[in-house]
């Protein structure tokens, strides 16, 4: 079911990347959604604010809620917990997209792992829209997670609302 809702989603995603909201240094975007990875899901929140015509700067704070005991264990925060810093490259308006939506692929390096994400965001009026993103981890801190270290190290995709600030 999770495949589906996530091949879905991503499907909804590509449909929507037709525009760009983005716009440029001082520009600050919030978002906070739902995050769904393997064994768990939970919420997420996300700063962006633009450092250059094409480039935003942010950080992401996850923490996840419906998590299964592992080996009769239960998680501690830490388990639970995540805080990246990310760099995206907003990219709608080199394709010359329209203005409600922002197509924005980036780099992140948290707590656990260095990773990428791409996402988009549509939006509804100039301060309220929604959103979709895809984080994955490209190299892991540990080179064999196990057990709760699997969590936030692992591909998850979020969706929610956004908002222009």
């Amino acid at each position: 079911m999770k495949n589906i809702l996530t091949v879905i989603c991503l499907f909804v995603t590509i449909q929507m990347a037709n525009a760009q909201v983005f716009k440029g240094k001082g520009d600050t975007k919030f978002q906070v959604g739902a995050n769904i990875q393997e064994k768990g899901t939970g919420v997420i929140a996300t700063y962006d604010r633009g450092i250059g015509t094409n480039m935003s700067f942010g950080f992401t704070s996850l923490y996840l809620l419906g998590i299964e005991e592992v080996a009769g264990e239960k998680p501690n925060f830490d388990d639970r917990f995540d805080l990246r810093a990310r760099f995206s490259a907003n990219i709608a308006d080199v394709f010359g997209i329209e203005k409600q939506v922002d197509i924005y692929p980036g780099l992140n390096i948290g707590i656990k792992n260095f990773g990428a994400h791409l996402g988009a965001r549509y939006f509804i009026t100039d301060g309220f829209g929604l959103y979709s993103e895809i984080q994955f981890p490209i190299a892991h801190y540990d080179n064999n997670p196990v057990g709760f270290e699997k969590y936030n190290n692992q591909f998850n995709f979020s969706i929610g609302a956004s908002f222009n600030l």
